[in-house]
């Protein structure tokens, strides 16, 4: 079942689906694709689907006994709901960085601890947009905040793509022969 489709417990495409809306409102916002669409235009995304939801997503799961999901989720969940109430602030830029870096510091627990490829990719995206996000913050860089934003944009892609392909039983993994193994040299 490792080249098909991962069985994916409710839980985990709820809180996947989560993530994604959060992450696609949040990364458009710094991208600044859309015309006047800001960070600050995903507050109450970021509040109610990525603050609540997650962390209501979360709990089920530590019920389940996965602890991945669950630690994930209610920990995300908190994030996204200390960072939508401290966005509508006036927060000095360090301050704002401070925080997006020790948001990354939980991420890259998250990416570390394992999971399936396309869990990892979510999270190392969104770990890469928000160490962006946060030495823009310190720096004042608008350009490497457009960055983050598109890291964060391909974050929630993947977070969908994992989703929808539970749900779709859409394959998840390359099979060894597409990925280069099993193949021999002629010779």
């Amino acid at each position: 079942m490792a080249n098909d489709v991962p069985a994916g417990s409710t839980t985990t495409i709820a809180g996947r689906l989560a993530l994604f809306v959060t992450l696609l409102a949040f990364g458009l916002g710094y991208t600044r694709v859309i015309d006047a669409v800001t960070p600050g235009d995903a507050v109450v995304v970021a509040r109610y689907i990525g603050g609540i939801s997650l962390f209501l997503v979360g709990l089920p799961a530590f019920r389940d006994r996965d602890a991945a999901s669950g630690t994930a989720f209610t920990s995300l969940g908190a994030l996204w709901f200390a960072w939508s109430l401290s966005a509508q602030g006036q927060a000095a830029a360090d301050a704002a960085g401070l925080f997006l870096a020790l948001f990354a510091a939980v991420v890259l627990s998250l990416t570390l601890a394992g999971g399936d490829p396309l869990t990892q990719a979510t999270y190392g995206l969104f770990l890469v947009s928000l160490v962006l996000l946060a030495i823009a913050r310190f720096d004042g860089a608008s350009g490497l905040a457009k960055v983050g934003g598109w890291f964060a944009v391909a974050a929630g892609a993947v977070a969908w793509y994992a989703a929808t392909a539970a749900l779709a039983h859409w394959p998840t993994a390359l099979s060894r022969r597409a990925a280069g193994r099993g193949v021999t040299a002629a010779g």
